[in-house]
């Protein structure tokens, strides 16, 4: 059996189950970096035994094979792929989690999905029928697939910011709380794409005050 088939398995298995016409997977990338959009993708793939995808979680390939893997599928005339990309203002206006889950919404509803398969905890009000699938890309090659397509897309976004605001590094940690970008932050300020309402960044915008020792009287 190829290692991809259980996950293709899993993915028909639902759709059959739900009698679903179009199941779409749905995954995200940067929910817990300090600076730039979160990313959502959905994707449907062809589930036939003769047209399986080396689609695998994104964390577990290189960036060379997360990239090459999202070209083939980019270019594939059988996949369907949307892509929701939510601001670092807008993640300041309504938290991390809710935008997350308003790019999950608007790329279900993109797809024309009946039934989507959802990497992680549940989304509430979701517009139509959904398994919230705790390490789903490691389970459905449908949300496997929506991995790499966000994890790719919110990379290459990243490498444009280091381009208009080189002095972050972000094409190198891609917004995520390293020392060297906790450094630039505190040397530079924040730029327009830091999430201010992250706590690093805030505490770098607005410092804690610091309480003052009194001497002890005896």
């Amino acid at each position: 059996m190829h290692p991809v088939e259980p996950l293709y398995a899993y993915d028909r298995q639902a759709k059959a189950e739900a009698g679903a016409a179009v199941l779409v997977g749905i995954d995200e990338a940067g929910r817990g970096p300090l600076a730039g959009p979160v990313v959502v993708a959905g994707v449907v793939l062809p589930l036939e035994a003769d047209s399986l995808f080396q689609v695998y979680d994104s964390k577990q390939v290189t960036e060379a094979e997360r990239d090459e893997l999202a070209q083939q599928l980019k270019g594939a005339p059988d996949v369907r792929i949307a892509v929701a990309v939510i601001p670092a203002q807008r993640i300041d206006e309504i938290n991390i989690l809710e935008a997350t889950r308003e790019g999950m919404r608007q790329v279900a509803v993109e797809l024309g999905a009946s039934l989507a398969l959802v990497d992680g905890v549940k989304v509430p009000r979701f517009p139509m029928p959904a398994r919230f699938v705790v390490k789903g890309d490691a389970t459905s090659a449908s949300i496997a697939a929506a991995s790499i397509i966000a994890k790719t897309t919110r990379d290459a976004m990243l490498v444009e910011l280091d381009a208009q605001y080189p002095q972050y590094g972000f094409a190198t940690h891609k917004g995520y709380g390293t020392q060297a970008h906790l450094e630039a932050l505190r040397k530079y300020g924040p730029c327009p794409e830091h999430r201010r309402s992250f706590r690093p960044v805030r505490e770098i915008i607005n410092p804690p005050q610091t309480q003052l020792e009194l001497p002890i009287f005896q």
